[in-house]
């Protein structure tokens, strides 16, 4: 049997229809269907599917995200041109098959024993020799030894001029033919598994059902039964998020334009959530002990859910999906950031806000959102200082070890250290625009001896952090430099730290002299303050503001040399003003020691950086109590075990297509006088060296002719 890529030739009906059956049930435009199929796959393996709209706009810009919403790209596999193309994929197949099966398996019961003599000459393979004994003695011998082979066989009985004649007609490999069957009806399987584990169930009970899409927010038990589905939906995949502590009965449906809720025949309580992590912070390992609530009988069932081992309940699988925070608390200590602040603390919940008013009474209103709580932070704290290499310290063993073994291990080497926990929160204000902070709870050393605080802020999640580096005292805390700023925004402090910086720095006997300095001393402070820059629309300060004065006011020649000195003597007055806000608050005065320079050094930067920062107060992690949540993938799949059943027979279909020749070979068996004379001929559907040495060995068994020779 030869197929055919045409098909179903339907006899009535008009030209149209005629054309479309057979359109539709030609092997041409299932190959096609299926090509198209694997292209929007790829698209849904590269592009990241249903996630929000926003990301979409921040990573491919506004015109490819309305692009990606408009023909559904960015939920693929729910797309209703894609069910469409799996629907025709599954007619168009299982039409290819009814066309290709019966004549398939007709083939199977036909032996072709009624052949002509003269077609066995034009065969690629064929032998004749004389054998011994009658045709018909000489036809069951074969036969016998052709059945003991495996093969199926049937003799005829022919009249001939001569005498009577017998044909042998045998086959073997019939299970190639079963093979494009299998094949074809895995394609089958496995579509219509996909379609019933896909969306096509729950977009059907939209259009039929009465349900709707759910598209606002709230509290989930307050969402109206239109927007839920039975605990008896057939098929469904959603997500359970679930606290340590608390239990949930209703997963998640996310669609394109909003959710519906999925109720379960069960709740998932969460008993207790573990994470495990690799040396990089990444995670290693994350699992869930879980209690299952019947609500039909109360039966409570324990069970552990992990990543690739889910739990499975009445026909519904568990799986881990992820992790995240399940309303950790929080407390935070505002710290301001400008002159006449107070400092107060908030409490809160990761996912909350609280109003909060700037300036007391009638001030501004804003928002503070409490956006996510992170207990490990590790980070690479690798110096870049030293890259010279000392051949004394030379390792290959340790070399050959860095490139082999876990998959976690690099080349460059790296200093990971947990740096402690961390809050991100945002702050919005009465217009509703928000920036995104994202400050330590510890002070971090960074490498250059000085533990500072790292302030984080950026515009929008698109952005990078960007982090303002405030110096951490010696009771680990930002209170000196806190202070050292308010008093640098103080005319009447900052002229007593030039006087002392003046009397200190300059010998008594030359009063004249310390009034320069003094001069000199007062306008570098006042610059540095950002003094008579307050009605400025970009605040002004800091060393940018002592930079653009000298490009002003200094020749280019002394400018070197003088910024030299303006800094110098900044430096002075700032140690000073440090000093006089120690005495005032009872505390050490600092000592002039290295660690004390690295101190004012990064302090000097942070006070030219802090006139940047955008927000009033900077909130600070005092405290915390850590809940976590897992993110469980419930799922109820009746097409899973269809589509594994298409699996099985895609590789059955696969392996008999390739590795089972069809053969078939046909011994005429004809009187020469006393003796009989054997012509055999052998066809297979295709020509390999194995099906040469087959038919090598049959004709030198079966009639005795000689191995390769062929007439």
């Amino acid at each position: 049997m030869t197929t055919t890529t045409h098909g179903l030739r339907v006899r009535s009906g008009s030209h149209a229809w005629r054309a479309a059956v057979e359109l539709l049930s030609s092997m041409r435009f299932a190959i096609a269907l299926l090509t198209i199929i694997c292209v929007a796959s790829i698209i849904g393996t590269v592009l990241k599917q249903h996630e929000p709209a926003n990301n979409y706009v921040n990573q491919f810009g506004p015109f490819w995200a309305l692009l990606f919403d408009k023909f559904s790209l960015n939920a693929v596999y729910s797309a209703w041109w894609f069910l469409l193309i799996l629907a025709f994929l599954v007619t168009s197949t299982t039409l290819c098959i009814a066309r290709s099966t019966p004549r398939i398996l007709a083939d199977l019961k036909v032996y072709k024993e009624n052949v002509r003599v003269q077609s066995l000459n034009a065969f690629h393979h064929k032998a004749s020799a004389a054998v011994a004994g009658t045709p018909e003695a000489a036809a069951a011998r074969v036969g016998q030894a052709l059945a003991r082979a495996g093969w199926k066989v049937k003799l005829q009985r022919r009249e001939t001029p001569a005498g009577e004649g017998w044909m042998v007609a045998a086959k073997a490999g019939a299970a190639n033919k079963f093979g494009y069957i299998a094949a074809h009806s895995a394609i089958v399987l496995v579509c219509i598994g996909g379609l019933l584990d896909g969306d096509l169930v729950v977009r059907a009970q939209t259009w039929f059902n009465g349900k709707t899409v759910y598209k606002g927010g709230g509290m989930i038990a307050d969402v109206a039964p239109e927007h839920r589905l039975s605990m008896r939906n057939p098929t469904f995949r959603g997500n359970l998020m679930v606290a340590e502590g608390t239990q949930s009965s209703t997963a998640i449906l996310a669609q394109s334009d909003g959710v519906l809720l999925q109720d379960l025949p069960f709740a998932v309580e969460l008993k207790k959530f573990i994470v495990e992590y690799y040396s990089t912070g990444m995670p290693k390992l994350f699992a869930s002990e879980i209690v299952i609530h019947d609500r039909e009988t109360g039966a409570q069932t324990p069970a552990r859910v992990e990543v690739n081992h889910p739990a499975s309940y009445k026909g519904v699988e568990i799986y881990q999906s992820s992790f995240d925070d399940g309303g950790s608390s929080v407390q935070l200590r505002a710290v301001p950031m400008v002159p006449g602040g107070k400092p107060f603390e908030v409490e809160g919940v990761i996912g909350g806000s609280t109003d909060l008013t700037r300036g007391g009474e009638g001030g501004e209103k804003m928002t503070l959102e409490y956006q996510a709580l992170r207990v490990i932070n590790v980070e690479n704290l690798t110096g870049q200082a030293g890259n010279a290499v000392d051949v004394r310290k030379v390792d290959l063993r340790g070399a050959i070890d860095a490139r082999l073994g876990a998959g976690n291990k690099t080349v460059t080497h790296r200093e990971l250290r947990n740096v402690g926990p961390s809050i991100t929160y945002r702050l919005r204000d009465a217009a509703g625009q928000a920036r995104e902070y994202h400050n330590y709870m510890l002070p971090v050393d960074t490498g250059d001896g000085v533990a500072a605080f790292l302030l984080g802020v950026r515009e929008t999640p698109a952005e990078s952090f960007r982090y303002l580096r405030v110096p951490a005292d010696e009771n680990a805390s930002m209170d000196t430099f806190l202070r050292l700023r308010a008093d640098l925004m103080d005319p009447a402090l900052r002229s007593a730290a030039v006087r002392r910086y003046a009397a200190r720095a300059v010998d008594s006997q030359r009063p004249e002299l310390a009034e320069q300095l003094a001069a000199s001393a007062a306008k570098a402070l006042a610059l540095f303050a950002g003094e008579g820059a307050a009605a400025s629309a970009t605040p002004r300060g800091g060393l940018q503001a002592i930079a653009d004065f000298m490009e002003t006011n200094v020749p280019e020649a002394e400018r070197g040399r003088a910024g030299e000195v303006l800094v110098r003597i900044l430096n002075g007055v700032l140690f000073e003003l440090v000093q006089m806000g120690q005495e005032r608050v009872g505390a050490k005065p600092l000592d002039n020691s290295e660690k004390t320079q690295g101190f004012m050094t990064q302090a000097v930067l942070s006070l030219s950086d802090a006139s940047l920062y955008p927000a009033p107060m900077v909130f600070e992690l005092v405290n915390f109590n850590q809940v976590q949540a897992s993110v469980f993938q419930v799922a109820r799949a009746p097409g899973r075990n269809i589509v594994y059943l298409g699996c099985l027979f895609l590789i059955l279909g696969i392996f008999a297509m390739l590795y089972v020749r069809e053969r078939r070979l046909w011994v005429w068996m004809a009187p020469r006088g006393d003796a009989t004379e054997a012509t055999m001929a052998l066809s297979s559907n295709r020509k390999t060296l194995d099906v040469d040495r087959e038919f090598d060995l049959l004709k030198s068994r079966l009639i005795g002719a000689e191995t390769g020779a062929k007439e």
